[in-house]
């Protein structure tokens, strides 16, 4: 029974160190914060949603994200209401929404000149 408890946690905690260090994608998105906020019981993760709009006048597509590092989370803070570009990185298979609840991590803020 304790070889079974043991390869039971050294399995999973292979699966954890796959799934945190290989992105499925990455890349960059641009446009307004729509939202931004901090969510969870227990678990509390920083959740933000980015409308991007290609033409004026027309609707927005809205994409939702998660950031990790308070860093980060300081620098969107003070870029609310500017078009911002958001670098991200996208992991895929995350068991639990205690990392976050969407698979887009952003890392990077830059904000877009006009």
């Amino acid at each position: 029974m304790k070889l079974f408890v043991t390869l039971l946690l050294f399995v999973g905690a292979a699966y954890l160190i796959v799934v945190f260090n290989w992105t499925y994608s990455d890349g960059s998105r641009a446009g307004y914060i729509q939202k931004f906020s901090t969510r969870g019981w227990l678990c509390k993760t920083h959740e933000g949603e980015l409308a991007m709009t290609t033409v004026p006048g027309t609707a927005p597509v809205l994409w939702d994200f998660t950031i990790w590092d308070d860093k980060v989370t300081a620098q969107l803070s003070e870029v609310m209401g500017k078009r911002v570009i958001l670098h991200y990185k996208e992991y895929r298979y995350i068991p639990t929404t205690c990392f976050g609840e969407t698979t887009y991590f952003v890392d990077k803020v830059e904000i877009q000149e006009e």
